[in-house]
């Protein structure tokens, strides 16, 4: 009954959305997908800013391309746009090269210039181009299924049947140069010296850069289109380090950003490219907050875990001194919670008010004690400190000191049993 009354909602659900929005978010997500697979080695080979440069300088290929007849969508303009990026590659290494610029202004010269030079030739062309300048910047994926072709008797968009074509296109040639994109993506310069032809394998993926650009141009347009190349690689690289699953992983991050993009624009009536993008920060400020290793999160409870070890470990080598010179040491209100951790971890025990070590803890305190007694008659041998000055340094060393590290100092002091203070050094238990 669950699977009925869910199987229906369903289907009264995508009733609801009917097909035009249904071949729009298809088409979004064939044009995601393809970005996030052309992406995600661009921003591991730290070229993100080149993608940004193609696709904007496509414009001017695909405007020429539409000039001598070429269909919007068709061929043509994908070779146009590909020769277009061809073009911006080269002015971007002849400025960087010859002209003495920087190699991220040389981008910035050569991305700027071609894409204005696009934009002047849709004003000038005028009706003899089918492309409008809003067109271009933010895309008309809402007007998507409207523009259809006749196969097989069923009206598929034109820009779907486009994008999966280059989707085949990007996922064949990232299949057969897997191992030189591998290669070339970590280390260029090993990759050049063992015989992978890293420039092949780099205008490979350039080229499907500007395949991806020209399919997201009736998504997204070129402006968001970055965003698409960019944000769901840069994601799903925080998460991941295996390239094959940051692939597998942005193409997902990818997907649900068109999907959900398009939801909410449609649910809140605005733009359907906007609100995309606006979904893939969102997911990428996910990623950043639950990175398993340098996130946000993982951060903040390494540091937290780092300061209750801290904390515990202090509290154990006070009791090791209070026994030591003979006190007890009762429970306080700031430490009461440290004190009834260790107890149940079995490293003190409560005798009436006082707490004592128990012979595990007591153990654990002597290694606390031992590693800031060292450091202390460390620091009194090679630094020039008055006595008062060791213990603070030492305070924060305690904590860090390993076994090996403990045994080196021990040796280079000569196995010396007393601290510049006069207390003893504590020996390593076996």
């Amino acid at each position: 009954m669950i699977a009925l009354t869910a199987d229906t909602t369903f289907m009264s659900w995508l009733d609801s959305i009917g097909p035009l929005h249904g071949w729009a978010i298809a088409t979004a997500v064939v044009v995601s997908a393809c970005c996030a697979i052309v992406g995600t080695p661009l921003v591991v080979r730290r070229m993100s800013l080149l993608g940004d440069a193609i696709s904007h300088a496509v414009l001017p290929g695909l405007v020429v391309a539409v000039l001598l007849g070429a269909q919007p969508g068709g061929i043509g303009v994908l070779v146009g746009a590909t020769a277009a990026a061809m073009v911006t590659v080269w002015f971007t290494r002849f400025l960087y090269r010859q002209a003495g610029l920087w190699e991220d202004a040389s981008v910035g010269v050569s991305f700027t210039t071609l894409f204005a030079a696009g934009v002047l030739l849709i004003t000038i062309s005028g009706s003899r181009v089918d492309l409008d300048p809003g067109c271009v910047l933010y895309g008309i994926l809402e007007l998507v299924p409207f523009d259809t072709v006749d196969l097989y008797g069923w009206d598929i968009p034109r820009a779907f049947l486009s994008a999966s074509f280059v989707l085949l296109l990007v996922s064949c040639g990232m299949c057969c140069t897997w191992r030189w994109q591998l290669f070339t993506a970590f280390d260029c310069d090993a990759a050049k010296a063992a015989g992978v032809p890293t420039v092949a394998v780099t205008v490979g993926l350039l080229v499907g850069v500007s395949l991806a650009t020209v399919a997201g141009f009736v998504a997204v347009g070129a402006i968001l289109v970055v965003a698409m190349l960019v944000v769901p690689a840069a994601a799903a690289e925080r998460l991941v380090h295996r390239l094959h699953h940051a692939v597998w992983l942005a193409v997902m991050i990818a997907v649900v950003g068109a999907i959900g993009g398009y939801l909410l624009a449609w649910r809140f009536g605005t733009s359907a490219a906007g609100m995309m993008a606006v979904v893939l920060g969102v997911e990428y400020v996910i990623a950043i907050l639950v990175a398993p290793d340098d996130g946000v999160v993982a951060r903040l409870v390494s540091k937290l875990v780092y300061l209750w070890r801290v904390q515990c470990e202090d509290r154990l080598a006070s009791l090791w001194r209070a026994e030591e010179s003979g006190y007890a040491r009762h429970e306080s209100t700031v430490g009461g919670l440290v004190d009834r951790w260790l107890r149940v971890n079995g490293q003190v025990q409560k005798q009436e008010n006082a707490f004592v070590l128990t012979p595990q803890g007591r153990v654990n305190a002597e290694v606390i004690v031992r590693s800031h007694r060292l450091w202390e008659t460390w620091l009194g041998r090679h630094v020039d400190l008055p006595v008062d000055h060791l213990h603070p340094p030492a305070e924060w060393i305690e904590h860090h000191l390993g076994e090996q590290v403990r045994k080196r100092i021990e040796n280079e002091l000569g196995n010396e049993d007393v601290d510049p203070h006069g207390s003893v050094i504590p020996r390593e238990k076996r």
